[in-house]
């Protein structure tokens, strides 16, 4: 098959072409939307990223131009209109589970460098500044923890979080029963957000979820408390969190997704004017910590990404039961 690839960078292509051994792709660094579509003409598939375009509109001219498939090479698919995607008959194929240890291990990196500052103190050190001034932190062992989405990632890190010491209070739809059996305690969102120094953010983006940290929740929290989301931006509404840091409701905040990142992140914007006024103002805070999508960066997730995406591919065209259909 010949597959569209957008929103591609050159490690996309390393692992894509290390895996491939039989369809034809042809890798676009531009976002896939409305303006790009094109680009597709001529394809039996395209490969959609976290922040492609995949609305009605896109949607319909991929299906006028031939192609039935919609590869997501991620998890989340909050980003296609799968209303659309039944209307014209365009299968959606997503990657379930890569590596949930890598995203949550990097939530993980965010609580321990926003609490030690070893961000901080790695700038001053190579800077010949040797003082520990303004660098403490705070022992994790004996802290409240919440979970927010226990799914694949949430559960790898309740068990982190249960390796240092912690106690863990879980929220979601379902209980995970091996969870409980191990101490993590499930309890409603309201008793659960005031008790936790440490809250991390694991569950998927829907309409359900949409601003789930805002103004009500956050006022809910213990002051002070670290807020931490590697899942997707929309879940936080920027401007109430930043209002919740301005006067120290919050006093920790790690992102590595933010709701407006598609005109940003995954690209060098640092010889621009950067027009985006709230990122601006979360990087001028000393106690937010931002990076930038990179929580599945790892080795193993990659491959499994490359692997699984190729293989939902070759089901398709075999056509064979897509295990791993959206919808």
């Amino acid at each position: 098959m010949k597959v569209a690839f957008f929103s591609t960078q050159p490690y996309d292509r390393e692992y894509f072409l290390r895996y491939n051994t039989r369809h034809d792709l042809r890798f676009f660094d531009a976002q896939l939307n409305k303006s790009t579509v094109s680009l597709a003409y001529g394809c039996d598939a395209v490969c959609a990223f976290v922040n492609d375009v995949l609305d009605n509109a896109v949607i319909q001219l991929l299906s006028k131009s031939g192609i039935e498939l919609i590869a997501l090479r991620c998890a989340g698919y909050n980003n296609v209109d799968l209303i659309a995607t039944s209307l014209y008959s365009v299968k959606v194929v997503r990657v379930p589970a890569y590596s949930p240890h890598a995203v949550a291990e990097h939530a993980v990196a965010l609580i321990l460098t926003l609490n030690r500052k070893t961000h901080k103190a790695y700038n001053r050190v190579r800077e010949g500044n040797f003082s520990l001034d303004k660098l403490i932190g705070f022992d994790l062992y004996g802290k409240t923890v919440g979970v927010i989405g226990t799914g694949k990632i949430g559960e790898v890190f309740c068990h982190i979080m249960k390796g240092f010491g912690c106690r863990v209070l879980a929220f979601d739809l379902i209980a995970n029963r091996e969870l409980e059996a191990k101490g993590v305690e499930y309890l409603p969102l309201v008793e659960l957000l005031p008790q936790c120094d440490i809250i991390s953010l694991h569950c998927p983006l829907t309409d359900q979820t949409r601003h789930l940290i805002n103004t009500d929740t956050i006022n809910l929290m213990k002051p002070g408390v670290m807020l931490i989301n590697t899942s997707r931006g929309a879940l936080i509404n920027t401007q109430a969190t930043i209002q919740a840091l301005k006067i120290g409701r919050i006093g920790y905040l790690g992102i590595d997704v933010y709701e407006q990142e598609d005109k940003l992140f995954f690209y060098n914007r640092s010889e621009e004017i950067i027009p985006d006024d709230n990122i601006m103002r979360l990087m001028s805070f000393p106690n937010v910590l931002v990076t930038s999508h990179q929580g599945f960066f790892t080795d193993e997730a990659l491959t499994q990404i490359a692997q699984t995406t190729l293989q939902n591919i070759a089901d398709f065209e075999d056509d064979k039961p897509l295990i791993n259909k959206v919808g």
